[in-house]
């Protein structure tokens, strides 16, 4: 039996999603662009705003904040289900994409929110796909430093302060 997920009213998440057995979907632009573009249309579909995020090879993170009277559990169903129609589409397959239902935890103060925004920036450096986290095209930092607004909203006085790398270049 699965636990209740923790759910509060304003709150913000931080959540992630795992690919089936492991499998590296996310390797090829295609992919992860087509992850993104779920976003997108899932970001006019609901009322949400995602702080960060990163798409990684077999995961993904969003630091995601519903908006009122969204479901967290609803806007995640959403894009999980959505992109998994499409990718097995494309692919020509059937099945399960994702592994277990996505993990969600609520970001609790600032110091958590910080902790939080920085790893998500480091993901793909600490997989040693890049050496500086504004190379990542598919995270947060690179979209802020090349302002566009499509996933992430400008960001605010909290993350300009202590992440000064993520004003526009």
């Amino acid at each position: 039996m699965r636990k209740n997920r923790k759910l509060r009213e304003g709150a913000e998440y931080h959540v992630t999603a795992r690919i089936n057995r492991g499998e590296s979907i996310f390797e090829s632009d295609e992919s992860k662009e087509l992850f993104l573009d779920v976003v997108k249309r899932a970001k006019r579909k609901y009322r949400f705003q995602i702080r960060n995020f990163c798409v990684m090879g077999n995961h993904i993170h969003l630091m995601l904040k519903p908006g009122k009277n969204e479901s967290l559990s609803r806007i995640m169903q959403w894009i999980l289900g959505v992109f998994a129609m499409l990718w097995n589409r494309r692919r020509q397959v059937t099945g399960h994409l994702w592994g277990d239902r996505f993990f969600s935890r609520i970001i609790t103060g600032v110091l958590d929110l910080l902790r939080v925004f920085l790893y998500i920036d480091n993901n793909p450096v600490d997989a040693q796909l890049i050496d500086h986290p504004w190379g990542w095209k598919y995270g947060g930092l690179w979209h802020h430093r090349m302002g566009i607004r499509d996933i992430t909203d400008k960001p605010d006085l909290i993350i300009r302060t202590f992440f000064p790398e993520h004003e526009r270049i």
